[in-house]
C-alpha cells in the first residue's frame, strides 16, 4: 500500500462541501444531489437483526452519509459532513429494536404510518407514545429508543443523525442483538 500523496491528503482534508480543484460548478453541483430515482432500499443494511428475529427486517434508503447502520460501501450518497440523512421504510408489524447512540442526536420524522415510540434512560425512565404522519422526535444521545409499527401499513420516515459518522449504535445489556456479531 502506497501513502498518499502530497494533494490525495490535502483533498482528503477539505471538508466533503469544498469545491474540487478544476470541477466546474455543474459537475460540482450534481455531487451535491441525491435523486430518489436513482436511490434503492437497502433491505440487508440491518439484516443481521432480521435474521435473528424477523420482527425486525427494515430498510435504508440513504441519501446524505451512510447513517447510523453501519453501511460504509455506499458510494451513491452526497458526502456528509456535519449529519446524516435517510429514510427507513418499517413493514406493518415490524420494529426497530431499542438502540443507544453516545455520541449523536437522532431525529425521526414520520413521512407515513403509526410508530410507538419507547424512550428510555440508562436509569430506567421509560417514556413511550404514538408519532404519525408528519410528527417529529429529536431523541438525545444518550437514551434508547426502538419504533414499533402498530399500523396496518408500512412506516415510511426520515431518520437524521448529528454527525458525518456516528459511532455505530449498541443495543441494551439485556438485549438479545447485544450478543450478537455484525
Amino acid at each position: 500500500m502506497t501513502d498518499l500523496s502530497e494533494q490525495q491528503q490535502m483533498d482528503a482534508d477539505k471538508p466533503s462541501w469544498t469545491r474540487p480543484e478544476g470541477a466546474s460548478f455543474e459537475d460540482w453541483m450534481s455531487t451535491r444531489i441525491a435523486r430518489y430515482s436513482t436511490r434503492k432500499y437497502d433491505w440487508n443494511a440491518l439484516k443481521f437483526q432480521a435474521d435473528f428475529d424477523p420482527k425486525y427486517r427494515r430498510a435504508q434508503m440513504r441519501y446524505l452519509g451512510t447513517g447510523g447502520t453501519g453501511v460504509s460501501s455506499d458510494m451513491n450518497t452526497v458526502p456528509a459532513e456535519h449529519f446524516t440523512f435517510s429514510t427507513m421504510v418499517i413493514p406493518a408489524g415490524h420494529e426497530g429494536p431499542p438502540h443507544i447512540h453516545v455520541d449523536v442526536e437522532e431525529v425521526f420524522f414520520v413521512m407515513r404510518g403509526k410508530l410507538k415510540l419507547v424512550l428510555t434512560t440508562l436509569e430506567g425512565e421509560r417514556y413511550e407514545t404514538v408519532l404519525t404522519d408528519r410528527d417529529l422526535v429529536s431523541v438525545p444521545p444518550g437514551v434508547y429508543r426502538e419504533e414499533i409499527n402498530i399500523g396496518d401499513e408500512d412506516a415510511l420516515m426520515c431518520v437524521m443523525l448529528g454527525a458525518k459518522k456516528p459511532i455505530t449504535p449498541t443495543y441494551p445489556p439485556d438485549h438479545p442483538l447485544a450478543k450478537i456479531k455484525r
